[in-house]
């Protein structure tokens, strides 16, 4: 049987279905690469998340027992794919169950920071409203008309294309691939038009950083970003700089460079801050965790892995 270890307690019923189809131990606690290399040692098989450290080292000392990292989330930038190809490691992530909750997100991310939402509703529980009035200071960017520009078409760009189009917004987007979709344009051009920029790209080395200072003084001011993608996608202390200056609208955010750790500055009126709830859904984690599930069941009877990434 299968020797799995799960790193965290995932969703009730695909944790019923690995204790019955393997040998499962839970730890629900994150691992350090020191953790990580004696999991790699112990078990044939381990199911993973974000907050893991498979970082090179955690690969030191190969070859190891473990054969898979069966990740939960469609995104691996925590797993060194290098190393554990290297380390003769594969990995699995979970991607189409996480597509329409993240675009989902997305669009609430883009109401509520360009509807000055949040900021709406603090004053509201502190006690401050005081009514209607034609010239509130909570006026703020209405989205049909605008347009959308979407960084990474891929599978949760083109659900938020057709959720941006859905009430009234034009659509452009940039993709270091050709993807014969209308619209798409340079990065440079993208952040220069765009009156919301949604980073909705995998998070990698190759887009560590992406929306750096440069593509942050191309926005116009009173243009918004949103990032639903890996928090390191976007340059935090150059998207400080940027809304401290006032050259762009606002952000709103549902992953962090750091996370949970969030610079105090990022705390204001025109951002809107989310604690990584893209696919915070009983459906969708069920989902997502039936994935893993099926991935390492496949390693299990000797199969190709259906979701592999490395």
């Amino acid at each position: 049987m299968l020797r799995v270890l799960a790193t965290r307690e995932f969703p009730p019923g695909c944790m019923r279905d690995a204790a019955a189809a393997f040998d499962l131990t839970v730890r629900d606690e994150a691992l350090t690469p020191a953790a990580a290399r004696e999991a790699l040692e112990g078990f044939d098989a381990v199911w993973t998340t974000i907050g893991d450290d498979w970082s090179a080292r955690a690969f030191d000392g190969a070859p190891h027992r473990c054969r898979l990292l069966a990740n939960f989330g469609v995104g691996w930038n925590h797993i060194d794919g290098e190393a554990a190809r290297a380390a003769g490691v594969m990995v699995t992530n979970t991607p189409d169950a996480t597509t329409e909750p993240t675009a989902d997100v997305a669009l609430l991310l883009m109401l509520m920071t360009a509807r000055k939402a949040g900021a709406g509703e603090r004053l509201v529980r502190a006690g401050e409203w005081t009514g209607w009035g034609p010239g509130a200071a909570s006026m703020g960017m209405h989205l049909g008309g605008r347009t959308l520009g979407i960084v990474g078409l891929g599978r949760i760009g083109k659900a938020l294309a057709r959720r941006a189009r859905a009430i009234g917004m034009d659509v452009i987007h940039f993709n270091r691939s050709r993807t014969g979709e209308a619209g798409q344009v340079e990065l440079s051009e993208l952040m220069a038009r765009a009156d919301v920029v949604a980073c909705c790209v995998p998070g990698a080395p190759s887009t560590h950083h992406l929306i750096g200072a440069a593509e942050l003084a191309a926005m116009r001011p009173d243009a918004i970003l949103v990032n639903v993608s890996r928090g390191d996608v976007v340059d935090e202390g150059a998207l400080i700089a940027a809304l401290e200056a006032g050259r762009i609208g606002g952000a709103g955010l549902d992953v962090y460079e750091n996370e949970p750790e969030i610079p105090a500055a990022l705390m204001r009126e025109d951002t809107v801050l989310l604690p990584h709830i893209g696919t915070a859904a009983p459906e969708v984690r069920e989902a997502m965790g039936g994935m893993a599930v099926a991935n390492l069941l496949a390693l299990a009877k000797g199969r190709e892995l259906p979701d592999r990434v490395a």
